[in-house]
This record gives C-alpha cells, sequence and structure tokens, in this order.
C-alpha cells in the first residue's frame, strides 16, 4: 500500500484530499442539519406538551370553579328549603295550638254552662223550698191573727180589704178604658193626618192636559169644593174633639193631685193604723190613676218622663207602707222621710199644674197635638225641670254616689311624680290600646286630691285619664266611641274589667252590681274584707259589649277611702235581723255590709228582696237590728237594672 501510495502524483493526491474533505464536510452539514430538525422537533413537542399541560390546568380551574358554584346553589337551595319547611311547621303547629286552644274553650263553657244550669236549679229548689216556708208562715200568722182577732176588727179588715179591691178594679178598669180611648183618638188623628198630607201631594195637570182640566174646571168645581170643605170640616172637628179630650184629661190629672195632696198631708200626720191604711190605699189607687191620664197627654216622654216616675214610685211606696201598717207594724224612719219627700214633691206638681189650667186653653192643646210650641208644654218643662230631686233609688248601684270627703287613704305613703311620669305611666297602664300619642293637658284640684289629666289618641279615638299626683294611680278615665252591637254576654264582661283593675294593681275586689245600657255594660266593684262589702270603696267600670274592653272607670271613692278597717263582730244574729224586714217581702239574698250613713260607717246586714214585683235591697244595723236604710232599683229607659 505504501508503494501504491508512494506511485500516486501529487494532482491526484490533491484530488483525493479534496474528495475526502468534500465528504467530511457534507457529512458535517447534514448532521448539523439532522441534529437542527431535531432541535425544532424537540422545541415543537415541548410547545405542544406545554400547551396541553396549560390547557389541562385550565380547565382542572375551570372544573373546580364549577364545582364550587354547584356546592354554593346547592346549598343556597338547601337553606330555602329549610326556611320554606319549618314555616310550614311553625304554621302547622299555630294551627294546632288554636283547635286545641278553641276546643278547651269550648269545653270550659260547657262546663261553666252545666255548673250555671245546675247552680240555677239548686236556687229554684231553695227559692220553692224558701217560698213554702214562708206560705206557711204567713198562713200560721194569719190563723193567729183571726184566733186573736175580734168581731169588730175583723169585720172592719174584710171591709177595708174589700174596699182596697173595689177600687183596685175600678182603677184598672178606668186605665183600660183610658188607654182604650186614647189608641183610639191615635188612630184618628193618624188617620187625618195621612188625609191632610194626601191632599197636600195632588197639583195641577200638566201642559198637555190643561186644555181638558179648563174644559172639565166648571163641571168638577162645586163637587170637588163639597168634598174638600167637607174634609177639612170633619178634621176640624175630630181636632177640636181630641182637644176637648186632652182638655178634660188635664183638669182631671189637676183633681187627682190635688186629691194626693190632701191624702198625703193625712198620712203624715194620722197615727191611727185604720185611717192610715185607708188613706195609704187612696194614695196607691190614686197614683195609678194619675200615671194612665199622663200616659194620654199628646207630648213628648221626655217632658213627662220624671213626673210620671215619681207618681209610679209614689204608688209603690204607698203600698209597701200600706202592707207594713195592715200587718200591724209602724212606719220606719226612712219611710216617714220618704212621705215627706212626696208631699213636697206633690206639692209642687199641684202649684205648677193649678197655674197651667188658670192659663191653658184649647188653642193650646192644638199647638201641642201638632208638635209646636205651646203653654201646656212650657208648663210640663217646668215641672219637668224645676220639681224633682234625685230620688233615694238604686239605678247605678247602692252608695253609688256616696263619696266622703277624708284623705285619700288609698295613696298614704305614696311620692309625688312630674307630669312627664304621668305620661310614661298612662302609657304603660293603656298599652293594650294602641296608644299612639300621650300628652299631659294639666292639673286638676279638689279639696283632697291633685290630678293629672292626660290625653290619649288610640286608633277607636281619643281618650281622656285622671292619675293621682300622689303615686301616680288611674283614678278615671273615659273613652268617646259608640258601642253598636253586643258580642259579649255580662259574665264575661265583668272578667274583662276583673282582667283591667288587675293590670291596674286593684285587687281582692268584688262585682257588686251590674245593669246593661243598651250595648254598654256598667259595674260597681267593692273590696271584701272578711266577707263584709265594704261599700264606701266603689270603683265603677263601664265595659264595651261590642268590642269587649273597658271604656271607662271611676274610683274616686276607691281611693279616697279604701284601707284596712277595724270590723267589730255582728251583735244579732241574720235570723234576728232579717225579723226586721217587712215580713211580706221575699228574700232573695244576704250578706254583711259595711255602708256609709248619716257621715259613718256602719256595719249592717244587707236583704235583697222583692215586694210586688218590685226589688228592693234593705240594711238593718248589725249592733241594733234597727232596719236603717231601704233602697229600690229604678227603672230607665234602657231597661232593668240587673243585680
Amino acid at each position: 500500500m505504501a508503494e501504491k501510495k508512494k506511485n500516486l502524483s501529487s494532482g491526484a493526491e490533491k484530488a483525493e484530499k479534496l474528495t475526502r474533505k468534500g465528504n467530511a464536510s457534507a457529512k458535517t452539514e447534514k448532521n448539523t442539519q439532522e441534529k437542527h430538525k431535531k432541535t425544532v422537533k424537540n422545541s415543537v413537542e415541548q410547545d405542544k406538551t406545554v400547551k396541553k399541560d396549560n390547557k389541562k390546568s385550565a380547565k382542572a380551574v375551570k372544573s373546580q370553579k364549577h364545582v364550587k358554584g354547584e356546592k354554593v346553589r346547592k346549598a343556597k337551595k338547601k337553606r330555602v328549603m329549610s326556611e320554606k319547611r319549618a314555616q310550614k311547621l311553625k304554621q302547622r303547629e299555630e294551627k294546632r295550638i288554636a283547635r286545641a286552644k278553641l276546643v278547651a274553650e269550648k269545653k270550659q263553657a260547657r262546663l261553666e254552662r252545666k255548673l250555671a244550669h245546675k247552680e240555677k236549679r239548686l236556687e229554684r229548689i231553695a227559692a220553692l223550698k224558701e217560698k213554702r216556708a214562708e206560705r206557711r208562715e204567713k198562713r200560721k200568722e194569719r190563723k193567729d191573727m183571726i184566733k186573736n182577732e175580734s168581731k169588730q176588727a175583723r169585720r172592719k179588715r174584710i171591709e177595708s180589704e174589700r174596699k182596697a179591691k173595689l177600687a183596685e178594679k175600678k182603677a184598672k178598669r178606668q186605665a183600660y178604658l183610658a188607654e182604650k180611648k186614647a189608641k183610639r183618638e191615635h188612630a184618628l188623628k193618624v188617620r187625618a193626618e195621612k188625609r191632610a198630607e194626601r191632599n197636600e201631594k195632588r197639583h195641577a195637570p200638566g201642559f198637555g192636559g190643561w186644555l181638558a182640566a179648563v174644559i172639565s174646571l166648571g163641571v168638577t168645581t162645586l163637587a170637588l169644593g163639597t168634598v174638600v170643605t167637607f174634609g177639612w170640616l170633619t178634621m176640624d172637628n175630630m181636632q177640636a174633639d181630641m182637644a176637648s179630650g186632652y182638655t178634660e184629661s188635664l183638669y182631671e190629672l189637676n183633681s187627682v193631685i190635688d186629691n194626693l195632696d190632701a191624702d198625703l198631708s193625712r198620712a203624715k200626720a194620722s197615727s191611727s193604723a185604720s185611717d192610715r191604711v185607708r188613706v195609704l190605699s187612696d194614695i196607691a189607687i190614686e197614683s195609678e190613676t194619675a200615671e194612665t191620664i199622663l200616659e194620654r197627654f199628646p207630648l213628648d216622654m221626655q217632658m213627662t218622663e220624671q213626673m210620671s216616675s215619681f207618681i209610679n214610685k209614689m204608688g209603690d211606696s204607698a203600698k209597701q207602707m200600706l202592707y207594713t201598717v195592715a200587718n200591724g207594724g209602724e212606719l220606719t224612719a226612712s219611710q216617714k222621710k220618704s212621705l215627706q219627700y212626696m208631699y213636697e214633691t206633690n206639692a209642687k206638681i199641684k202649684e205648677e199644674l193649678n197655674t197651667l189650667v188658670s192659663t191653658c186653653d184649647g188653642k193650646d192643646l192644638m199647638q201641642a197635638m201638632r208638635g209646636k210650641s205651646s203653654a201646656i208644654g212650657d208648663g210640663f218643662s217646668v215641672i219637668q225641670n224645676n220639681t224633682f230631686e234625685t230620688p233615694k233609688g238604686i239605678q247605678d248601684g247602692p252608695f253609688s254616689d256616696s263619696i266622703k270627703k277624708t284623705n285619700p287613704k288609698a295613696l298614704k305613703g305614696q311620692k309625688e311624680i312630674t307630669a312627664q311620669t304621668a305620661e310614661k305611666l298612662a302609657k304603660e297602664y293603656f298599652k293594650d290600646y294602641k296608644v299612639s300619642e300621650v300628652k299631659c293637658t294639666g292639673e286638676a284640684t279638689g279639696e283632697a286630691l291633685t290630678l293629672y289629666n292626660v290625653s290619649l289618641t288610640t286608633p277607636d279615638g281619643e281618650m281622656f285619664v285622671q292619675l293621682s299626683k300622689l303615686g301616680g294611680k288611674v283614678v278615671a278615665f273615659d273613652s268617646y266611641k259608640d258601642c253598636s252591637d253586643k258580642n259579649f254576654s255580662v259574665d264575661r264582661c265583668i272578667a274583662i274589667a276583673e282582667d283591667f283593675l288587675s293590670s291596674l294593681k286593684l285587687t281582692g275586689l268584688k262585682a257588686v252590681w251590674t245593669s246593661e245600657n243598651g250595648t254598654t255594660c256598667n259595674l260597681n266593684f267593692a273590696p271584701v274584707q272578711g266577707g263584709t262589702i265594704l261599700y264606701p270603696d266603689l270603683i265603677k267600670v263601664k265595659v264595651c259589649e261590642e268590642r269587649g274592653i273597658v271604656t271607662g272607670m271611676e274610683g274616686l271613692s276607691y281611693v279616697l277611702n279604701h284601707g284596712e278597717r277595724s270590723l267589730a263582730k255582728p251583735s244579732i244574729s241574720e235570723a234576728q235581723a232579717k225579723a226586721s224586714v217587712n215580713g211580706n217581702m221575699e228574700i232573695k239574698s244576704s250578706r254583711t255590709a259595711l255602708i256609709p250613713f248619716d257621715g259613718e260607717e256602719v256595719l249592717c246586714y244587707e236583704f235583697v228582696g222583692t215586694l210586688d214585683n218590685n226589688e228592693y235591697y234593705v240594711y238593718v244595723d248589725a249592733a241594733t237590728g234597727e232596719e236603717i236604710e231601704v233602697l229600690t232599683i229604678i227603672g230607665t229607659a234602657q231597661g232593668r237594672a240587673l243585680m
């Protein structure tokens, strides 16, 4: 090989070297290109991997956000569903409670009705037993009286009873005839007024019938004039007859009042039992006659209300006195005072009626019949307004107007409050009334008490409240919204009033009197100490029977008088006290009571009973056994007061 190499020329060597060098260079370039291609390929693959990783990362983030949002939505939906379910469960529970409450109330009401029915039945049985016992006692007394009565006394008694029955029968007959006559006169009056109204409504024909009316006018004028004239003459005669009848009634009433004046004067002066029986019988009969005559007058009832009420009570009092005297008893001090009061009041009526009779004529009665101002109306107005004082009876409950002037015992030791405190207390006391505005409007000062006047604004209207400056206690309040319907019973009204008084921290009180005035229930509460009613400490409450809320309250007597009493034990028994009561009275209940009498407080036995369909409250001194007070229930225009 060495020899071959040596034999080559230099040119061939150079060409070979160049060839080898070119091959090496090409190989190197090829390697370089391959390396570049690999590098580029690796770079592209790396970019793809990065992009793929980025996509995966973005997708993972998006997936995480979606999962998180889905969890939030699910949690929110779950919370909403939970609240709705809780609300439904709450409503279901409230309905269940309401149903249970309604069932309990119905059950309680049913039990109360059953208990009330049982109590009424027991009361009826007891009342029947008591009536039978009283009838036996009366028969025994009558037998004893007849046994010990002389023939002459018996003859006089029978004759007196016969005369009284005849007189009563005659009075009833006269009343029936008078009522029948009054009804007939009223019917005639109404008929005449309707006829006059029809005549006034007649008018001329319209324009279309004017010509025919003119043509027929001459033919009908005579007949029409005759009919109208006859009708008006008949009506004038009828009214004249009615006026004549009223004039006769006025003279008759004046005569009866004159007779009553003479009989009342004799009843005061008489000391003979037989003479008093006769005189009192005449007073009872004449009172009924006067009341019947008074009802016939063509006047508004308000003009004769007090006079009619006085005459009615005068007759009842005369009957009560008659029974007392007829049974051999003596008139009590209170009965003698009533007799004096009746005499003085009747004398005033007599004086006014005498003046009226001397000045009144038929023209005045015609004016009164037409509802116009007249002398007879003015005369009865004078009697109504200037003659009568408040009668001694019960309208608002026993001793409802007995306010003793003393220091306010219920406020002893209390501190004075400011006007601002009074406003806060008033709002607190009446928070159930939805008070929106409270304003203290000033002070009111009396002999023993200073009060703040506070005005309250509620959805039902204004309320007026008085609070004591000492202690800030509610002394009185009133509201002004009317009650038109009756949705609550008297028993329910009592419970409402008790709750109201408890909210004012007034406890230990008992309802001692209830009466209904339309749709308002009036209640009197009094403290009870050891079973004794303390009448000087009364609180009056007014409840609306439509809304079932307290709309008024007055507790001045309680504030002035209430305090612990030192009550002595009765010196006589209840049976001994009952012996002092009229034997003809049917006693329904009894209890001990502290009453105001002649400026003092007296412990008494209180007996509630009926006599001749009238209800009485009789008070017998528990120390002496003397009957010291007799009160009777006075009927009102709204109805009879109930106990």
